[in-house]
């Protein structure tokens, strides 16, 4: 992938987050914290580990060492969830944004959070994260069916579609 793919990548990446966002505001609090069974439980807890996903990925890129995942307790609510995500979206975007096809191609060496090193190249890393959030706004698509709350279309066409629309507009 180029540059600009990426770049392109992680808009839809924070388009998709949003939605997501925006479908779980209609959720109780009993129901975004209720435990549904799935890998994170909740539909609070699965937000929670695509946002710490990002934390900890972009505090590796940065050369840092992240301890861990983020609790889910340490967010009470979906404000609070969207608040750490407001502050983080950006670092990762700047970072992005910053790119060359040199920087994809960079082998990055870090630990995973139980301390197994590992050398990937960064655009498979920024591959990865970007699927991984994918994936598991799926989960929350289904969680969303489980509590009766209506679930958004997340696909990467419809942000193509809805780019071309908002383009043809300006």
């Amino acid at each position: 992938m180029t540059p600009q793919e990426f770049r392109t990548l992680y808009e839809y990446d924070a388009w998709a987050n949003a939605r997501t966002l925006n479908a779980c505001a209609a959720l109780t609090h009993e129901q975004l914290t209720r435990n549904l069974g799935n890998s994170f439980g909740s539909v609070r807890d699965t937000l929670v580990h695509i946002l710490g996903a990002q934390i900890v990925w972009v505090e590796r890129l940065a050369g840092g060492a992240p301890a861990g995942l983020p609790s889910p307790e340490g967010y009470p609510d979906l404000a609070s969830v969207r608040a750490k995500w407001a502050e983080i979206e950006p670092r990762l975007h700047a970072y992005v944004s910053g790119l060359t096809q040199a920087d994809l191609d960079r082998v990055l060496e870090y630990r995973n959070l139980k301390g197994v090193a590992f050398r990937d190249p960064i655009g498979h890393i920024l591959q990865h994260l970007a699927n991984h959030g994918s994936y598991h706004r799926g989960q929350i698509t289904t969680l969303l069916r489980q509590l009766g709350a209506t679930p958004v279309n997340t696909d990467m066409i419809g942000f193509y579609r809805e780019r071309a629309a908002a383009k043809a507009a300006g």
